[in-house]
């Protein structure tokens, strides 16, 4: 079963993987700082990601994927990161706003879509 997640959860996913490769261990208090939230927000949201399976917590402790959360974490990250590369790369997009756009196309982009952009950019690299 596949869970439909908004671009809000996807971002936590994605921000908690890139913490998880910073840093040792991910807390609500890191968590909050880089999406500039309020730790009460983090919480409530970390809440929904564990009903959903996607994460383990619990209060005051770490922040962790679960298998299934870590799948969708690396799939956005792996969208969003490619996204960016051809924005910088191929479009010469300045990188903040490259960074800000590609945030904003990994939750739309179509399967179809991605599938191309993907074979472009393999081919433009070669």
């Amino acid at each position: 079963m596949k869970v439909e997640l908004s671009p809000t959860r996807e971002n936590y996913l994605k921000m908690i993987i890139r913490l998880s490769k910073r840093k040792k261990v991910v807390r609500v208090n890191s968590l909050a700082k880089e999406l500039k939230l309020r730790m009460s927000s983090v919480s409530e949201a970390l809440k929904l990601l564990k009903d959903d399976g996607l994460v383990t917590h619990e209060k005051y402790g770490y922040i962790e994927l679960t298998e299934k959360g870590s799948k969708i974490a690396e799939e956005v990250f792996s969208r969003h990161e490619v996204l960016f590369a051809f924005l910088t790369k191929i479009l010469g997009i300045d990188p903040v706003t490259a960074d800000k756009d590609a945030c904003k196309m990994e939750h739309v982009i179509s399967p179809a879509t991605w599938s191309k952009l993907i074979s472009f950019v393999k081919e433009f690299s070669d």
